[in-house]
């Protein structure tokens, strides 16, 4: 390697090495020589002190000026939905940061015996691994259908973000279920607040697998970073709008 180093750069070329550690983000890798070898140090991945705070206030921040400029979309909504006959909100407990349980909520977009018939539904999972998923569930309401084409139905979860119990960018919300079938490495996915939106979300959505929703968790938790916050957050949008892998 030292002398392919030597010959391109007699001819000006650089030499750029792709390491065999492909899902640690860059910011984490660092050049650290021992014993005169060049080795790669890859450094624990935080969000505590001052990347915690500047999280956090974002998070505040930004979910009190959602729930304050969509406070009449959110009283349109919430009519269109009570003329369905039932609640406006539907709330489900979910696990979130260290394994602490908290009550999610979103606009209602099924039936209100939606979870009884789920069950007689568990033949028709579309779902891989822990997921149930149903392109054509029947459980929708027609406005459920449109609420959720757009992701309408999780603007509410800004309160939870701004209570605490969960972020604006984050890993999945996962069901209390399915953190008692994790394996040991998934349970990772709770060292950091659930988010509204993430990896998972601007990569297919509904689309993706178990398995692939969980690679894109971990490597969230693994590889944080406001900048990646920002970015998932723009993407979110586009996502949204586009419709990607939304049922």
């Amino acid at each position: 390697m030292r002398q392919l180093g030597w010959k391109l750069a007699d001819a000006r070329i650089s030499l750029i090495m792709a390491p065999a550690t492909t899902d640690v983000a860059g910011p984490r890798m660092h050049i650290q020589p021992l014993n005169g070898l060049p080795l790669v140090h890859v450094s624990t991945p935080r969000i505590t002190g001052a990347s915690a705070f500047a999280k956090r206030s974002i998070d505040v921040v930004c979910s009190g000026l959602g729930l304050l400029l969509l406070s009449p979309l959110f009283a349109i909504v919430a009519l269109v939905v009570k003329s369905d006959r039932g609640p406006v909100f539907f709330f489900q407990e979910r696990v979130g940061i260290k394994g602490q349980p908290f009550k999610m909520v979103k606009f209602r977009s099924m039936r209100t015996d939606a979870e009884e018939i789920k069950k007689q539904l568990a033949a028709q999972n579309e779902g891989h691994g822990l997921l149930f998923k149903m392109a054509n569930d029947p459980r929708v309401t027609p406005v459920g259908r449109f609420i959720r084409k757009y992701s309408i139905d999780e603007l509410p979860q800004l309160w939870n973000v701004f209570k605490g119990d969960m972020s604006l960018v984050g890993p999945r919300p996962p069901l209390p279920e399915e953190v008692e079938k994790y394996e040991e490495m998934v349970y990772r996915r709770l060292l950091v607040k659930p988010g509204i939106t993430g990896l998972w979300q601007v990569s297919g959505r509904s689309d993706l697998s178990w398995e692939e929703s969980v690679r894109l968790d971990l490597y969230y938790v693994e590889n944080w970073s406001l900048t990646t916050d920002f970015v998932i957050l723009a993407r979110t949008v586009r996502a949204v709008f586009a419709k990607d892998g939304a049922y």
